[in-house]
């Protein structure tokens, strides 16, 4: 379509064929759009900006190209144990992550676990738990501590998507955190969960298990009856649990 502009073309039309159903004006709509504005100056701008984006198009194909070629030459080098690919295949299973985060994430921690003895060692590095920033007995401030930024950066941005999921641990975690601590904090949550779930999965082989958006909900009846009345209290209602009789 873009092309088409700068050719001339200002049939609604044909503009909208050309758009391939990508635009949802109607033909009406798109010839009050253009009458009397794309003109010559503006057809070379938008010559202009097609010629960048079909530059960091190739690029992008170019760097692509090599990152799989490296990948490919690294695995054909593993004599044992699991290839780069066979990681990447793994980690795209968690929601959010896709086969250019699972690539960052792999270049960022490595293939081997062993130099993290626990999860935690491994958010701590990341910089994805809170800084130890206490006096006096006293918590100063609960903000994230300094760790690698490229992999605390994509994590964040993986757990906004995998928030997105419907049905998933991860949207049922952000939603439950985000009520009370406010979605920052909650989208910070759900990336040490998937950093930890990464963890276990590049260490163990284990697969992806979503726990389900109801995972919360089969936690022990005590724990969430403690919960519920400590909710009424602060609404200002005194409430008292008796369990009811098991039928005979």
């Amino acid at each position: 379509m873009i092309r088409a502009l700068i050719a001339g073309e200002t049939d609604p039309v044909k503009l909208a064929a050309l758009a391939d159903g990508r635009i949802k004006a109607s033909p009406q709509e798109l010839r009050e759009v253009l009458r009397g504005r794309v003109r010559d100056h503006h057809r070379f701008l938008l010559h202009l900006h097609l010629q960048h984006i079909e530059f960091a198009d190739a690029a992008i194909l170019d760097v692509d190209r090599n990152v799989a070629a490296l990948i490919t030459r690294m695995d054909q080098e593993v004599e044992a144990g699991r290839t780069f690919q066979t990681l990447i295949a793994l980690l795209i299973t968690i929601p959010g992550i896709d086969v250019l985060a699972a690539r960052i994430i792999l270049s960022e921690i490595g293939p081997d676990m062993n130099r993290f003895p626990t999860a935690g060692h491994l958010l701590s590095w990341a910089g994805l738990c809170p800084r130890n920033d206490e006096s006096a007995g006293k918590r100063r401030s609960t903000r994230l501590r300094k760790g690698d930024r490229w992999l605390k950066t994509l994590l964040i941005q993986c757990a906004w998507a995998a928030k997105r999921k419907k049905g998933s641990y991860f949207n049922a975690q952000f939603h439950r955190l985000a009520s009370r601590r406010g979605p920052k904090k909650a989208v910070c949550a759900v990336a040490a969960s998937m950093l930890t779930t990464i963890y276990h999965m590049i260490k163990d082989g284990t697969q992806f298990e979503d726990l389900g958006a109801d995972h919360f909900d089969r936690r022990s009846k005590d724990v969430r009856a403690k919960r519920l009345v400590t909710q009424l209290a602060k609404l200002g209602f005194d409430a008292k649990l008796t369990p009811l009789a098991k039928a005979a």
